[in-house]
């Protein structure tokens, strides 16, 4: 018995897994913003204690930063994009090096995070040039 009416008649192919809807920078920005913030926390505060939960809670932050950041890059970001921006792999490799431990993971110093924000910043924009094409 042939069951051709079950084979598909049309093929759809989708640009990513998901609705692109469910990406978007201000994920990695948001941590970002966090790792700056135990920072100064960290660095306004004389408590032991607290400074060693401040470091644990940035380096935590921090990773998360590199996952949104990596599911961007991965998920979101396809060989057009990466024609059109030919900075963008640099971009990201700088970022999640940034929060990684050469970065905020390994100090307590705000100006790192703001490089980081900055460059979290500089995705973005490409990010939303994307999302207007």
């Amino acid at each position: 018995m042939k069951l051709s009416f079950l084979t598909p008649k049309n093929t759809a192919f989708a640009h990513c897994d998901l609705p692109c809807g469910v990406y978007d920078p201000a994920q990695a920005k948001i941590e970002a913003l966090s790792v700056k913030a135990t920072m100064e926390k960290y660095a306004a505060s004389s408590d032991v204690d607290f400074k060693s939960r401040a470091v644990a809670i940035k380096e935590e932050r921090s990773e998360l930063v590199k996952h949104h950041l990596w599911v961007l890059w991965t998920d979101y970001f396809k060989a057009p994009h990466f024609e059109a921006y030919p900075q963008l792999n640099t971009l990201f490799n700088e970022a999640t090096k940034l929060a990684g431990a050469g970065g905020t993971k390994g100090t307590n110093d705000v100006a790192v995070a703001d490089k980081l924000i900055a460059k979290i910043d500089e995705i973005a924009e490409i990010f939303w040039a994307t999302k207007k094409a």
